[in-house]
């Protein structure tokens, strides 16, 4: 079977640069693997030898994205591969912002070669939190770069400003973030894709019903253009 690596350590947006020892041993694991896929994320996780517990977000400023093409390039460099990176959920916007996400990620894949990880949940809790257009985003992002989608579920919380959504994977995929797979793959055709569930894991049934559901929509919503009966109530809460 086609095997996928899912970094989560390289912290390609560091100021210092990439955690070498990381990438020593992702390149040791696909040497021995030979995966069909890697990926890491739009993100960062220490600085001056900390390394702190999160994949934080970068700013979008040309800045930010020089950096992010030239941490990128070695990563691949040295794996002798292209790599996917991943959009990530988002909590608060940087005001020095240059740039929108799909623009840095776009170029991004255009100066390095690089495809992308398409996170659907965190699109979902990034437009939510950010006050962003989730459709939008979707239909703007190239499906020729999409190597690869996740799906998952987040938490909710109801503040006086709005809901507050946070990217715990530790529920179900909910009905948008569903709604929003279906709109990408009607127009991007399949891909693969991993339902993401890292906390709060439910019975192993659960976690394949999951899965069934997107294995149903990609199999019997494409060719058609309508929903699947065994998925339409679940779009219908979206």
């Amino acid at each position: 079977m086609p095997i996928s690596l899912h970094s989560v350590g390289l912290s390609l947006g560091s100021a210092d640069g990439l955690d070498q020892h990381e990438l020593e041993q992702l390149a040791a694991m696909c040497d021995r693997y030979q995966p069909w896929l890697v990926s890491d994320h739009l993100s960062w996780s220490g600085m001056a030898g900390n390394r702190y517990p999160d994949l934080l977000p970068m700013p979008y400023t040309q800045e930010a994205l020089d950096h992010f093409v030239i941490q990128v390039s070695q990563a691949q460099d040295r794996l002798k591969r292209p790599i996917l990176i991943e959009n990530p959920s988002r909590y608060l916007a940087f005001a020095c912002d240059e740039m929108d996400e799909v623009t840095f990620l776009h170029q991004l894949c255009a100066r390095t070669g690089c495809g992308l990880l398409l996170d659907i949940n965190n699109i979902e809790v990034s437009a939510t939190n950010l006050g962003l257009d989730a459709c939008a985003m979707i239909d703007a992002i190239d499906p020729a770069l999409v190597g690869e989608i996740h799906l998952a579920g987040h938490a909710r919380e109801e503040r006086e400003d709005g809901p507050l959504l946070i990217d715990d994977h530790g529920s179900p995929v909910s009905a948008e973030t569903w709604a929003l797979f279906v709109r990408f793959i009607r127009r991007a055709g399949p891909r693969p894709v991993l339902i993401e569930w890292d906390t709060n894991v439910p019975p192993y049934e659960d976690l394949m019903r999951e899965a069934g559901k997107a294995e149903c929509l990609i199999a019997d919503c494409i060719s058609s253009g309508a929903d699947c009966p065994e998925c339409e109530h679940d779009l219908a809460r979206a």
